[in-house]
């Protein structure tokens, strides 16, 4: 099905729906991982991948989220 979509379909897709749901996941993760163990390597990571998405919508005139 995904052959099917137009282009222009497929990466308005990907950049509305499933950019900020993966920025989100990793925000989330690497918070979940801090709770546990503290502020690692790898924590910090996935905190800066999830703030990737969030500038991203700043810049391009969105509303930043609450926190």
């Amino acid at each position: 099905m995904w052959l099917f979509l137009t282009r222009r379909f497929r990466m308005w897709v990907l950049l509305t729906v499933l950019a900020p749901l993966a920025t989100n996941v990793l925000r989330r993760l690497g918070q979940t991982l801090e709770q546990r163990n503290g502020p690692t390597a790898v924590s910090r990571g996935l905190l800066r991948a999830g703030d990737v998405g969030e500038r991203a919508r700043v810049r391009l005139g969105g509303r930043p989220r609450r926190r």
